[in-house]
């Protein structure tokens, strides 16, 4: 019985990858990576409850004009018969008719509290906002930088974080709001300045996981400048942490702007501040409580909000946390 030998068939070679479609490869998986962690996000019942709680904020600081019902910097003596530190009024549970309703009740000033909550909540989210945004560009370009470059830059750039990280945090903020002087702007400098080294950490941690996997060295085999490298292939894939921290860390930023406010080095009255709102009636707690528990559970509201999405950002983005990913759980 013989054997016949089958005639090769021509194998078409593909041309190799130039960097621009290597990089269409890599936005669209970018793009299915993202989406698929969106579906993850929503799965996670925590994140879902942190949403459902950062909308309701974003919704009042956004129609704080239509929900409240006074201007928050509004003394209405002389123009309601009310006095000051009166205790909540509505209507719907019985207070009198011909009483004033005020919500919240009225501050020592006479103003509407339930207004000076609600406007207090654009403060704290723009503060919270702008604060980590500032400290995530300052902080992520040190550390891609230091970390994708390594050697002399590496060692100076993470020695000098290193000092800053080596004082007490809020201390430290005190310490550099002393300086410049009591404000919000001032306070919200210094809180961005003390968190730079947190998000540097964070980003040259992973700048060091990512620019030694293979899709690196192909990109830099196929021409790709440093600077290419850098921002649109290692940046990107780094993300993930950095957004994490971030989202937690406006938590910490609001909580830490109502310390400053509560110690009188944030903001100045009349600002409707959460944490200056507390300190101006720190006295009352047991004359006027609510004065003090309103102000209290929104900052309470505001932190767990952000710490929920937090959580399940972290979650979503990592694989071996998502239930039913089939990778074992220790």
């Amino acid at each position: 019985m013989s054997s016949a030998t089958e005639p090769a068939v021509p194998v078409a070679k593909l041309p190799p990858l130039d960097d621009a479609a290597a990089g269409d490869i890599g936005d669209f998986r970018a793009n299915s990576l993202w989406r698929l962690t969106l579906r993850r996000l929503f799965r996670q019942r925590s994140a879902v409850i942190g949403a459902i709680m950062l909308g309701l904020l974003v919704f009042s600081a956004i129609f704080a004009p239509w929900i409240a019902p006074y201007d928050p910097e509004q003394v209405l003596i002389g123009k309601e018969d009310v006095r000051k530190r009166a205790a909540p009024c509505i209507h719907l549970l019985g207070c009198p008719a011909d009483q004033p309703q005020h919500i919240l009740g009225v501050d020592g000033n006479v103003r509407d509290q339930f207004s000076r909550i609600i406007y207090g909540t654009r403060v704290s989210l723009y503060v919270g906002f702008l604060t980590v945004s500032l400290a995530v560009i300052v902080g992520t370009l040190l550390g891609a930088v230091s970390g994708f470059l390594g050697g002399w830059m590496d060692n100076t750039v993470m020695r000098v974080l290193d000092v800053v990280l080596a004082f007490p945090f809020l201390l430290l903020a005190i310490a550099i709001v002393s300086v410049l002087g009591p404000g919000l702007t001032n306070a919200m400098l210094a809180i961005a300045i003390i968190s730079i080294p947190i998000y540097a950490r964070v980003t040259r941690a992973s700048v060091l996981s990512v620019r030694e996997m293979d899709f690196i060295e192909a990109s830099r085999a196929l021409g790709a400048s440093n600077t290419q490298i850098l921002f649109r292939r290692v940046l990107p894939n780094a993300l993930p942490p950095l957004i994490v921290v971030a989202t937690l860390g406006i938590a910490t930023a609001i909580l830490d702007t109502a310390a400053l406010s509560f110690i009188g080095l944030g903001a100045q009255p009349p600002t409707p501040e959460w944490g200056s709102m507390l300190a101006i009636e720190r006295n009352q707690v047991f004359s006027a409580p609510h004065l003090v528990i309103f102000p209290g559970l929104a900052i309470m509201f505001t932190v767990l909000a952000f710490n929920l999405l937090g959580d399940g950002l972290r979650d979503a983005l990592d694989p071996r946390l998502v239930h039913g990913s089939g990778v074992a759980k220790e």
